[in-house]
């Protein structure tokens, strides 16, 4: 049997400084709608019943609670306008928008990957 070579120490050790972080990113931004919620907020401020379009499939049951999630971690800013009627209106916080680099190069990959399993399938 062929012995396998040793582990790096060092880059072992950056693996597991990477591995981290994007747990914690992931632990964030999982789930079905999260990402499509930050990718309608992109786009502008928008009331409930607009992102609830936006966002084909998503119960308003599971918007709230998303909202919610979002809203704890900073990513999304809930307003309370006092009109008549009272007007509630979701924007991405600065911190949301930093989001958008990764999520345009995630989107360029996925196009980039649908194009290839269709040449390839």
């Amino acid at each position: 049997m062929e012995k396998t070579k040793e582990t790096n120490p060092h880059t072992w050790g950056e693996c597991t400084k990477s591995i981290l972080p994007v747990r914690d990113a992931l632990e964030v931004l999982s789930g079905k709608w999260k990402l499509p919620i930050i990718i309608s907020l992109m786009f502008g401020n928008k009331r409930f019943s607009q992102i609830a379009k936006e966002v084909p499939g998503i119960t308003d049951k599971m918007l709230s609670k998303e909202l919610r999630e979002l809203e704890s971690n900073d990513l999304v800013k809930r307003t309370v306008y006092d009109s008549i009627p009272v007007v509630v209106e979701y924007s991405l916080t600065e911190y949301g928008h930093s989001l958008e680099i990764v999520i345009k190069t995630l989107r360029d990959w996925g196009v980039a990957h649908r194009k290839r399993m269709m040449v390839e399938g």
